[in-house]
């Protein structure tokens, strides 16, 4: 079954850099897109960037465009996003997702998620 271990969240402070990691198994994963999406206190699910299978073409949310970058290495089955200038609104629990396309539709999430805290 799909499984996907994310890693490298933290408590930062405003203006600080992450780097998220997500190792997959289960599947096939240079054969997908993917996604990273994220969750808030008390709000759904956001889509916040996607990357097709090859890594050449991304998406980003407005919210986070300008600040994250969205990677992928498929030689190690492993998907990554570099958050810079993170502010609070980037608190939430990010997971990443096998995804139908990297801008659009239906995704799974796999993993437990990692907690991002940007508070000073």
């Amino acid at each position: 079954q799909v499984q996907l271990v994310e890693s490298g969240g933290a408590l930062v402070q405003p203006g600080g850099s992450l780097r998220l990691s997500c190792a997959a198994s289960g599947f096939t994963f240079s054969a997908y897109a993917m996604s990273w999406v994220r969750q808030a206190p008390g709000k759904g699910l956001e889509r916040v960037s996607g990357i097709n299978s090859g890594g050449a073409s991304t998406y980003y949310a407005d919210s986070v465009k300008g600040r994250f970058t969205i990677s992928r290495d498929n030689a190690k089955n492993t998907l990554y996003l570099q958050m810079n200038s993170l502010k609070p609104e980037d608190t939430a629990v990010y997971y990443c997702a096998k995804s139908d396309t990297y801008y659009s539709g239906s995704y799974q999430t796999g993993g437990q998620g990692t907690q991002v805290t940007v508070s000073s």
